[in-house]
């Protein structure tokens, strides 16, 4: 098992709480709480090792689009980039976030 932590500049607040995915063969779960700091952090448990640098992509490519202020746990079980972009997505649409005008 990995466990990474990453941390992004945050100009948005996250509105509510958001718990999105399961843990399970090829999928994730991502917990978003909101925070009273301008970052926002983030720990990924990972049973896939050696994928850092992949990690970082997708998240910075995530964070630089929606610097929404949060605590983010991804607890992961081999999901593709792109189940890990989704559900980031999905996170912040149950928050009830407005991502309409960002970026």
């Amino acid at each position: 098992m990995e466990i990474m932590q990453f941390q992004y500049k945050a100009t948005k607040a996250l509105a509510n709480r958001a718990h999105v995915g399961v843990v399970g063969s090829g999928d994730l779960e991502v917990l978003m709480e909101p925070v009273r700091t301008e970052q926002t952090t983030i720990l990924v448990r990972t049973g896939t090792e050696g994928f850092r640098g992949t990690w970082e992509a997708v998240l910075d490519r995530f964070f630089t689009v929606h610097e929404v202020a949060a605590k983010v746990t991804i607890n992961d079980f081999g999901a593709t980039p792109g189940v890990v972009a989704m559900r980031l997505a999905q996170a912040l649409e149950v928050s009830g976030t407005n991502v309409q005008n960002e970026k």
